[in-house]
């Protein structure tokens, strides 16, 4: 919840916005004045305000991939199949990644690098999402540990997915 600026807080808030200017090279259109009257305003039923994320559903944390395993990994001597989400969207990345991690599964794969891309300001969908479809079913059933892969794996942008050793 946001307080309301008291005045002296207006008028130093107004200051510092007049100083802002574009950053060299980026051109932002500027916005025109609305000149509109509220009488000459057409009358509107009030909508309900979209839901800015959906709810996550908690599965529980999934665990990390235990140290000698991912030491392994990182020298590639389970690293498996990779899968590159980058330019999808949440829909087709979850639909890819079920599929993906179900292949890789049955082919009896331990351990798939999944490369999600940072986002721009480092703070991408896919990368925040991801290790929570992973912790939902089916996936948990299949997933035995997610950890962040190294820097020459893509570091941030991407992770490593221990995958369960099926029975049977």
């Amino acid at each position: 919840m946001t307080r309301r600026l008291r005045p002296e807080e207006t008028h130093i808030w107004a200051k510092v916005a007049a100083t802002v200017r574009p950053a060299p090279g980026r051109h932002f259109p500027t916005a025109l004045p609305l000149e509109t009257k509220p009488e000459t305003l057409p009358a509107v039923a009030p909508q309900p305000a979209p839901a800015a994320r959906p709810q996550i559903k908690r599965h529980g944390p999934l665990e990390g991939i235990e140290p000698r395993r991912k030491r392994r990994i990182v020298r590639e001597q389970e690293l498996g199949p990779r899968i590159d989400l980058h330019g999808l969207d949440q829909d087709r990345a979850r639909q890819a990644l079920t599929g993906f991690i179900a292949r890789a599964s049955e082919d009896g794969w331990r351990a798939v690098l999944v490369i999600t891309g940072k986002g721009a300001l480092g703070d991408g969908v896919l990368r925040r999402m991801v290790p929570h479809w992973l912790a939902e079913p089916p996936l948990r059933a299949l997933v035995a540990g997610v950890s962040e892969a190294q820097r020459h794996h893509g570091g941030a942008g991407a992770l490593y997915v221990a995958l369960k050793r099926q029975r049977g």
